[in-house]
């Protein structure tokens, strides 16, 4: 729990027991400065929960992130497994396929490049 939010009670209900105080004791300063406290703290709470809330969503992205990133590897490993396990099973195919991509890579970069005028 934010400080700010546990604060921002505290001088609400400061303020609201100062103004009472003002009330029953008919000091219009005292009764004021509750009402002005009582707003403080009123404007502080909220402000302590969004803190709150912004904590709470920058952990979550975090351990998300955290989890995506420990999951990566054993991910990267079944890809590759798989493709290992297509290669043994289609040797043929997969020359055809790697010598294509080679075949196209070499027109790309063989290429001359464009001046710009």
């Amino acid at each position: 729990m934010e400080n700010d939010r546990i604060a921002g009670s505290a001088k609400e209900f400061a303020g609201k027991l100062e103004g009472t105080v003002g009330d029953i004791a008919g000091d219009a300063k005292s009764q004021a400065a509750g009402r002005l406290r009582e707003a403080k703290g009123t404007a502080q709470n909220p402000y302590g929960q969004a803190k709150d809330a912004a904590r709470d969503v920058t952990d979550a992205a975090a351990d998300y992130a955290k989890d995506a990133y420990e999951n990566s590897g054993e991910t990267f490993r079944d890809g590759t497994q798989a493709i290992a396990r297509k290669v043994q099973d289609n040797p043929l195919g997969s020359m055809l396929i790697a010598g294509a991509i080679g075949f196209v890579l070499a027109q790309w970069l063989a290429r001359p490049t464009r001046r710009a005028r």
